[in-house]
This record gives structure tokens, C-alpha cells and sequence, in this order.
């Protein structure tokens, strides 16, 4: 997939490991300008990691970039650990970064579930907070998980029942607790077949058009297994939310300035839930990409997240 859009690869100019709660050590990176304005990357899934091309959505020569892989996944040991993994504990997590690094305030960049955490520390903590680009955005309630879970048959029935066929007929009832269980299971033999197949259904469904290249990135075991699993322990929970949800809390934000971007037949994230929050954000612009599904590389969601983050930097 031509990616002439973004900014050209970059190296970190700093790594590091960060202990945190619960025996869990955290990957960070920084990369861009070391004195320039703060931007954090929030990676989506839950458990999907970050990557080197998500470096290129940032100016070098403006962004201090900040890249993190969230508890359990990525680079971040150990790889798909659940204890003591919620999204409190994410959000105290990053405002842990934030301090290590000595940052004030920071602008916010999170695709699908990554806007869900964008949202959460957001509202936990408003006065560290300059503004957000969010992509696909996902609120995490019950009914969203429904549709990631069974309603996308309706759109993609081979890529569901390819999902659905990886269990025993008897565990078909439930998807949600049988996949747990063996993506939480012991054995090599059966958590990661269980997430192979978890993330490529998920993969399969995340672009307009099919795209074998982003199928196989979600298939490789590491990224499978942290997306899969944490990504299942998370919807098992509500996504650890406040009852009330995301936009019970909108007003904790209102006055910080957004720039929300959606695919227009984004189907792993429907895009009825962009216009809800835009709806309920009056400082929230949105921009819908005509041609464009869930993926961040499909060409027009890479560009108008580009100029959506361009935006802030001239807001200064």
C-alpha cells in the first residue's frame, strides 16, 4: 500500500522500559523534535501494539511524539498478561509517562480503541489535555461488542463464519466466553490458533477493499495474541468503563478542541458512533472519508488524520 502521504520513517531518538503496577514494564518511545509540542500516540485494539509507521501521522520537525504499547501488548512484558489489566490502570499508566517525562500537557491520537482511552484520560484528567484526533471511534458500549461479535456476518458472513467455525459446535453459543477461554489457556496449541483466527477475522474486516497485507500483520502470533486476548478480556468486562459510559462524561471535556475522522463504511466501528460523539462535543469537528473502511492506512483516513494533526500545529 503506497504510504507517499505520511511523513518519511523516523527513528526514536529515545527508549525506553517503564515498570509499572502489578509486575507489568512498559515499552515507550519519543521520536520527532525533542523541544517541540507533545503528542501521545494511544494504539488501538485493546492489545494491538504500536508500529514504526505510526511515527509518520507526526511533522519531525514540530511533534514530540510519544509511542507506548499498553499492558500486555507489544513490546510491553509480559506479552498479553491480564492480571491487573483494566483501563483505569491504562489510564493511570499513562499519566505515569506523562510524568516520567516530565510533560505538561500533550495532544491526544487514538484510533478505535485508542480513542476509547483517548476519551477515558481525557476525562480523568482534562487539565493535561490540548486537544484530540480520534479515528473510528469506538465508545465501548455493549452494543458495540455485539456488533464486532455477531453482527458483522451480516457484512462479512466468510470472514465470520471463518470465525465462528474455529470453535467446537456446543461452544458457538458463546463466542465471547469460548475465545476467552482458550485464548487464555496454557497451551501454546490452543491460545494461539484461538488467536490467529481471532485476529484475522478482525483483519479481514478492517478495510474497504481486501487487503491480504493487513490480514497478515493481525495474524502474526505476537500481535495476535496480545490483540486477541486482551482484546476478549476487555469485552468480557464492558471495557472496564464507568457505568454512565463515554458520553455521560462529555462534559469533563468540552472545552478541549477535536478532530474526529471516520471511513464512511468503517464496519468494525460504525460510523454512527462518530456522529454521536461529534453530536455531543460542540468544539469536535468531524470529517467522514467517502471511500474508506476502519484501517488508519487506507489512503483517505491517512490523509485526513495528516491534516487533522496539521491543524493542531498551526492552533499552536
Amino acid at each position: 500500500m503506497p504510504r507517499g502521504d505520511l511523513f518519511p520513517d523516523i527513528a526514536p531518538f529515545e527508549t525506553g522500559l517503564l515498570p509499572l503496577t502489578g509486575g507489568h514494564v512498559m515499552y515507550w518511545e519519543q521520536v520527532g523534535n525533542p523541544r517541540g509540542q507533545p503528542a501521545l500516540f494511544l494504539h488501538g485494539g485493546p492489545g494491538a501494539g504500536a508500529g514504526a509507521v505510526h511515527r509518520r501521522f507526526f511533522d519531525p520537525s514540530h511533534w514530540r511524539v510519544v509511542i507506548f504499547d499498553q499492558r500486555g501488548a507489544g513490546r510491553s512484558r509480559p506479552l498479553g498478561e491480564l492480571r491487573e489489566n483494566t483501563t483505569p490502570h491504562l489510564v493511570e499508566d499513562i499519566e505515569t509517562l506523562r510524568r516520567f517525562l516530565g510533560i505538561e500537557r500533550w495532544l491526544l491520537f487514538g484510533g478505535s480503541w485508542g480513542s476509547t482511552l483517548a476519551l477515558a484520560y481525557a476525562q480523568a484528567h482534562p487539565d493535561r489535555v490540548t486537544g484530540c484526533v480520534l479515528r473510528g471511534v469506538f465508545l465501548g458500549r455493549r452494543s458495540e461488542v455485539e456488533w464486532f461479535l455477531t453482527g458483522l456476518r451480516r457484512i462479512f458472513p466468510d470472514a465470520w463464519t471463518a470465525f465462528t467455525e474455529h470453535l467446537a459446535p456446543e461452544e458457538r453459543r458463546d463466542l465471547l466466553g469460548s475465545y476467552l477461554r482458550r485464548l487464555c489457556d496454557p497451551d501454546p496449541l490452543v491460545h494461539l490458533p484461538a488467536a490467529r483466527a481471532w485476529s484475522q477475522y478482525e483483519g479481514s474486516c478492517s478495510t474497504l477493499l481486501p487487503s491480504p497485507e493487513t490480514v497478515a500483520s493481525f495474524a502474526q502470533d505476537r500481535s495476535a495474541l496480545g490483540l486477541a486476548r486482551i482484546e476478549a478480556h476487555y469485552f468480557a468486562h464492558d471495557l472496564f468503563l464507568p457505568q454512565a459510559g463515554l458520553l455521560g462524561h462529555m462534559d469533563r471535556i468540552a472545552h478541549i478542541p477535536a478532530e474526529i475522522v471516520q471511513g464512511r463504511y468503517d464496519m468494525v466501528c460504525p460510523a454512527e458512533t462518530a456522529f454521536e460523539l461529534a453530536a455531543a462535543w460542540s468544539r469536535a469537528r468531524l470529517t467522514v472519508v467517502p471511500d474508506a473502511g476502519h484501517s488508519a492506512l487506507e489512503p483517505g483516513v491517512r490523509t485526513a488524520l495528516v491534516s487533522a494533526v496539521e491543524r493542531f500545529r498551526r492552533r499552536g
